[in-house]
This record gives structure tokens, sequence and C-alpha cells, in this order.
């Protein structure tokens, strides 16, 4: 008989969702009653031993209960895990949020946090990747209304995703009216349509090639575009509720949320697995180590891309325990993610 027959995944099952709604380890005598087999205790812990001998559970500490690996709560949500559906009042929440904010960026955030709040666990949004973001139109405001000249210009970008920058910018050299219209007019002509990175690299290299020949209208021209499509650029993730972390600390489920806290800020190691969200079709799921990185060994990442016209363009992710409600949480990042596409591909039609 098979290690892994049907009995064997009936209680293996049974032990996973056990632990995941105790957070504690699962006895012989507790998996017997939850699984209503009709089996003896002696089979069961032969069982549990043969799972162990799997590398599908381990004992915490001394102690007759067991709890999953990594490898165990893997091959539970790939081949034990029975979805549910997303509930009614999460859908209802989510389209208003939807609903509210015109803006990306600010949709994305309001929308992670809302997931964060309803999972108990901290949200992550990979912002729409730049180099498919394309611009829509660009318009070159003068702040000041009294002086023909000045010097310190707004800045509106209007994105294919329907996000609206504003941005001030500081001159080095005073800028009539006449030279940011048409400052606008030739970036709007030559470049609409394009991708935002495109336009950043083509427009500062076409109109820096020729800067020595160029009338101080064009010099005025070349530094408000620099300074427009360079500068400071939106954070590439937002991170929206690590506070719900601290319940999970207090359990015992996460111990060094300083090195997950710093994970966060740093970034770099987020983007990597964000990505390989980004490059993935639906939802992607990091169990522990799976990751690649110890501070996530505790962990566990569930993202899933979100795009425009069918082009993923970013990521939308939690981040919790390895205990977490997998069968909640998978289908609530899913449909999140793929309202937040429906909702960029109707701003993105006006």
């Amino acid at each position: 008989m098979s290690k892994f027959d049907q009995r064997a995944q009936i209680l293996m099952k049974t032990l996973v969702e056990t632990y995941i709604s105790s957070g504690q380890p699962v006895g012989s005598k507790t998996l017997l009653e939850n699984s209503q087999l009709s089996v003896s205790s002696a089979t069961v812990r032969n069982v549990m031993q043969d799972l162990e001998s799997m590398g599908l559970l381990t004992a915490p500490y001394t102690s007759a209960g067991r709890i999953p690996t990594s490898q165990g709560v893997r091959l539970f949500v790939d081949q034990l895990l029975t979805v549910s559906d997303v509930e009614e009042i999460y859908l209802q929440q989510l389209q208003q949020h939807l609903g509210k904010v015109s803006e990306t960026g600010e949709m994305l955030s309001s929308v992670s946090n809302m997931l964060s709040q309803v999972t108990q666990m901290a949200g992550l949004v990979r912002v729409p990747r730049r180099d498919v973001t394309r611009v829509k139109q660009v318009e070159f405001v003068p702040l000041s209304q009294d002086a023909e000249a000045q010097n310190k210009v707004l800045v509106v970008l209007v994105l294919s995703d329907g996000e609206v920058q504003n941005r001030v910018i500081q001159l080095d050299t005073p800028v009539t009216r006449s030279e940011l219209q048409q400052a606008s007019n030739y970036v709007n002509h030559h470049f609409a349509g394009k991708e935002l990175d495109t336009v950043r690299r083509e427009l500062l290299n076409e109109l820096k090639a020729d800067r020595a020949k160029m009338d101080q209208m064009m010099a005025s021209m070349v530094e408000v575009a620099e300074k427009s499509f360079t500068g400071n650029e939106d954070d590439e993730i937002q991170v929206t509720g690590k506070s719900q972390l601290l319940n999970w600390v207090n359990s015992g489920d996460i111990s060094d949320l300083q090195s997950v806290f710093n994970a966060f800020s740093e970034k770099t190691q987020m983007l990597t697995l964000l990505d390989k969200c980004l490059n993935a079709d639906g939802v992607q799921l990091f169990i522990g180590e799976e990751s690649g990185y110890d501070v996530f060994s505790q962990c566990s990442v569930v993202g899933a891309p979100y795009s425009i016209d069918g082009e993923a363009v970013g990521v939308l992710a939690v981040v919790g325990p390895t205990r977490m409600d997998y069968n909640k949480v998978i289908p609530m990042v899913d449909i999140t993610a793929k309202l937040i596409s429906l909702t960029l591909d109707k701003s993105n039609s006006k």
C-alpha cells in the first residue's frame, strides 16, 4: 500500500486544516476525531510517522503533536486544498474601493489596504511597470500668474492606465508661457502613445544630441523635458498593513518580524519575488524557504499579476505566516487582481 494513499491524504488534509485553525501541534487523538475516519489511533500514529518520514510533518518540540513543514503545506495547497468562494460582502467593498479613486496609485493603495485588513496580513502592490505604461498627454503649466518668465513649472503627466501625475519642477533659467506651450506641443506631437521609459530615453537623447546648436527657446525646452521625465519617481512597491503581522508575532508564527520589516523597507527582495509573479500566469505562492530568502522562511507570499489590455503591468500580493488560511486568501488575491485589471482597462479605454 502506498504511504500516501487516500487515507493518508485525508489525514494530511485534516492535520493542515486543524493546524491552520488552531496554531497548535496536532496529536493523533485530535486528528482521528477531526478526520472522522473509522480507524484506530495506532493506525493514525503510523500514518503520521510515514508522513513525517516523507518530510511533510515535523515535531516542533518533544510532543506527540505534529505540524506541517513547508513541503507539507505545499503538497496541501497543490493537491488537497478546497478553495472557498469569495464572500459577496468583500466583492461589494472591493467594487466600492475601485470606483472611489480615479488616480491609479491611490486606487491600488486603497485596495491593497483593504485586502490587508480583511486577511490580517501585510499588503503589497508592485505599481504599474514604467516600461509598459504609455504617455497620453503632457502639459507644462506656469505656476506664477504675475511674471511672464518663471522658474517654477507644474508638469501634468497623463498616463495610459488613467493615472495623472502632478510634479512641480524648479528650472535653472526662467521660461516664458510661449516656451512652455511649445514644449507641450512638441512632446505631445512626437511622443504621445509611447511607453514612458521610451519617451524619457528618446526625448532626452534627441534633444541632447543637438544641444550645442540650440537657441535659447530649445535650450529651455530641454531643461523642462529633462526635469519632467527624470527626477523623483514613485516607489515601485507600496506596502500596507505591516502592523497586521504583529498578531502573528504574538501567536508565535513569525519570530523575527524586524527582519521582515527591513525587507519591506529595502524592497530589493520583494521586487524579485513580485517580478516572478508578474511573469507568471495567475496566482503564485511562495511558502517559507521557497522564496529563496531566509527572512521569509516563516512567511508565505501570495501574489497575482494585474494587467492593462491583457499585458501584465503590476502585482498585488499579501505576506503572512505559513499558517495562513490559503483556501480564502488565494481566491481573494486572485479576484482582486482580476477586478483591478478590469478597472484599468476601462480607464485606459476612456
